[in-house]
């Protein structure tokens, strides 16, 4: 039975190597049609960074530090590193900065309040900048609502100018306002 087995092993192995034999050698192989056009290019690098999540976004982008620090005390880096998605109205350092002095050392220090001024911040969905202009207003995971509005074509959130738009992640999106907004 074992010369059986490695009789026909021995047969199949021949098989393959003779259906792999010259033809297949003889035949010339198959060049791209097409080159990537730089838009291409392009496409696969954005792709790419759609894989960092809005946190590792705003971690890399160096205008969050107060940001990324004030997720960090309260404990909400996991909750937006999480599936999502998130729309965040992200405040810039500057923005941090220009809170009242001893304003956010004391948020730093009581993390309730420190936890709803963040979730203020955060509206569920991934929501773009040409849907924000069409809505009045939206309901944040703080659980109270923002008000949109746009004047001149400026869109402000609260009274915060968003400044960029449209920071895509892979769970959520990032809109950059220029002052923090409370609720």
């Amino acid at each position: 039975m074992k010369k059986f087995s490695a009789l026909i092993l021995v047969g199949a192995i021949a098989m393959i190597l003779t259906a792999c034999s010259s033809e297949e050698e003889a035949q010339p192989t198959a060049v791209p049609t097409s080159v990537p056009t730089p838009t291409q290019i392009v496409e696969v690098e954005d792709s790419m960074e759609v894989t960092k999540t809005i946190v590792d976004i705003a971690v890399e982008d160096g205008r969050f530090g107060t940001l990324v620090t004030a997720l960090q005390t309260a404990g909400l880096v996991d909750t937006l590193a999480g599936n999502g998605p998130f729309t965040v109205f992200a405040p810039t350092d500057d923005a941090f900065a220009a809170l009242p002095d001893g304003v956010l050392a004391g948020l730093l220090e009581d993390i309730p309040s420190l936890t709803e001024v963040l979730t203020y911040h955060v509206v569920a969905g991934s929501v773009l900048a040409e849907q924000v202009v069409g809505l009045n207003s939206a309901t944040t995971l703080q659980g109270e609502d923002i008000i949109v509005t746009v004047v001149d074509g400026v869109v402000m959130i609260d009274e915060a100018k968003v400044v960029i738009t449209d920071i895509i992640g892979s769970n959520g999106v990032i809109h950059v306002i220029d002052s923090v907004i409370l609720p």
